[in-house]
C-alpha cells in the first residue's frame, strides 16, 4: 500500500478555464481528489461516478478536484466538454505526481474537512466503496436534509 503524509499536500494549479484551484481553499470540504488521463481505460470509467457525486453531495460540503496527467489541455477540454464535467480539473506539472507518489492510475484520496487524507484507491474501486466513505466523512446528519 501507499503511504501518504496525514495531510493532503497542497498545491495551485490553473483549472481548464484558468481559474487558480488551490487546494487549501477547500479547507472545511471532504474532498475527492481524482488523478486520471483521457487515455486511462479505468480513469474514464469512474469519473461519471465522480460527476454524479459532486452533484448530490455538493451541498453537504464535497468538493470533487480532477488532477489530469495528460501533457496538454487539448485532449482534456474536449474530455471536459462531451462527459459535461462539473467539478474543476488542473493539470498535474508533474510535481503533485511525485508528492502523492504516483505509481498506478487511477489513484483517487479522499480528504477530510480538516485536510487530512482519510482513504486512498488506486485502481477502479467499487462505485458503492466509495459513496460509503464519502457520506461517512460528509457526516450523516448533513446527509439527512438531503433525502
Amino acid at each position: 500500500p501507499v503511504q501518504f503524509p496525514k495531510t493532503a499536500h497542497d498545491f495551485a494549479l490553473n483549472d481548464s478555464e484558468g481559474a487558480r484551484i488551490r487546494l487549501s481553499d477547500y479547507k472545511g470540504k471532504v474532498v475527492l481528489l481524482n488523478f486520471w488521463a483521457t487515455w486511462c481505460h479505468g480513469c474514464v470509467l469512474e469519473i461519471p461516478w465522480f460527476i454524479e457525486f459532486q452533484e448530490r453531495y455538493k451541498d453537504n460540503g464535497l468538493a470533487v478536484i480532477g488532477v489530469s496527467i495528460d501533457d496538454n489541455w487539448k485532449p482534456v477540454k474536449a474530455f471536459i466538454e462531451e462527459k459535461k464535467v462539473n467539478y474543476p480539473i488542473v493539470i498535474d506539472n508533474e510535481g503533485l505526481r511525485k508528492l502523492y507518489e504516483l505509481n498506478a492510475m487511477p489513484m483517487t484520496l479522499l480528504i477530510d474537512r480538516s485536510g487530512e487524507i482519510a482513504a486512498s484507491y488506486i485502481g477502479v474501486v467499487d462505485k458503492d466503496a466509495y459513496e460509503s466513505k464519502l457520506r461517512t466523512l460528509l457526516g450523516e446528519k448533513s446527509l439527512k436534509a438531503a433525502n
